[in-house]
């Protein structure tokens, strides 16, 4: 089992106020509080732990893992599982819990605090954060008129050798998971096998990164905050690097949803149903604009850092969430020879 991490003290008497302030009503006290399998970065949801338990009183506890590891754990643990409420870096981890018939539906006040863009379609779970796809390259072996159109231009012989992705890790399915949804089976399958002659494996976006900036390899499939994470410090790990948006709608411009479900076995429905409430509302979405994780805000006219290319301009595709499926994505890479 994975070790919990507790990140706020327990706070003895829940005041009606803090409660209407995180929009929730007729709650009672927990002494409990509630418990959040993590598979965002640490950093952002201590900060959404922080908030939220300042202003409302209810204690979280926290365990951290990855997307698949969490995910997984949950439909292990089924209506036994301790947790309240599920954040991802990335959505398929979402929808396999979903599919498992694992989380309550979202209050309705909370859906509404989301763009429609940013939440799926049936309102079981929620988005809470964004992350752009993004082509990130050496600018000493790369101008812009070498650089692809597409990202299914990476399948093609002349990128033999030139790029690298992390086909591993969760960020990276998830990409796939639109290509799949966009293109279909066949052509994402013959993607995949034109990506395993031609791209080079690395452990992690940010190894990917650091190679790209080393010259190693000239160019790599992130997600964007990468790079701007990096620049916020001391650079050097992107310094020789710049980013390019696909845009156009191609699947290389899609934007990928963190997301947050409630738990149909929550003992502590009303309080887990209000920390996603505050997650998706002001205070929460307020986070992504000042603190350095540089991830979009995705509530309805939620501001997101001012460094970051705006997600109107992104011109991503539409893609539901809802329908993004790991299962088949990680059977497809299987197959490619990627896993």
């Amino acid at each position: 089992m994975l070790p919990f991490r507790k990140i706020s003290a327990t706070v003895p008497v829940l005041l009606f106020a803090s409660l209407l302030a995180a929009g929730v009503t007729h709650a009672a006290p927990s002494a409990d509080g509630i418990v959040v399998y993590n598979a965002q970065h640490e950093s952002l949801t201590r900060s959404w732990v922080e908030g939220f338990t300042r202003e409302t009183g209810i204690r979280v506890v926290v365990r951290n893992g990855s997307d698949s590891e969490l995910g997984n754990q949950l439909v292990q643990e089924g209506s036994a599982s301790p947790a309240d409420v599920f954040l991802t870096e990335n959505s398929p981890a979402m929808v396999l819990v979903d599919n498992a018939g694992l989380f309550a539906p979202i209050a309705s006040a909370t859906l509404a605090q989301i763009d429609p863009a940013y939440r799926p379609s049936h309102g079981k779970w929620v988005g809470i954060a964004a992350r752009s796809t993004v082509l990130v390259y050496n600018k000493d072996k790369l101008t812009a008129a070498d650089l692809p159109k597409s990202l299914l231009d990476l399948a093609r012989p002349n990128w033999k050798g030139r790029w690298a992705a992390s086909p591993a890790g969760a960020d990276f399915q998830a990409i796939v998971s639109a290509i799949l949804e966009l293109k279909g089976e066949a052509a994402t399958l013959e993607w995949l096998k034109a990506m395993k002659s031609n791209s080079t494996a690395y452990k992690g976006n940010s190894t990917v990164m650091k190679a790209v900036n080393a010259g190693q390899i000239e160019a790599g499939v992130i997600y964007h905050y990468y790079y701007f994470v990096d620049q916020s410090k001391t650079g050097e790990n992107s310094q020789n690097t710049a980013l390019f948006y696909f845009k156009r709608k191609d699947p290389g411009a899609f934007v990928s949803l963190s997301g947050a479900g409630v738990l149909t076995s929550s003992k502590h429905m009303e309080e887990a149903q209000a920390f996603v409430r505050w997650v998706t509302g002001k205070g929460g979405q307020t986070i992504l604009k000042t603190e350095n994780s540089f991830e979009y805000a995705v509530g309805q006219d939620a501001q997101s850092n001012p460094k970051l290319l705006p997600l109107k301009d992104l011109d991503a595709p539409t893609v539901d969430a809802a329908k993004l499926n790991g299962k088949k994505v990680v059977d497809l890479m299987t197959q490619a020879g990627l896993l």
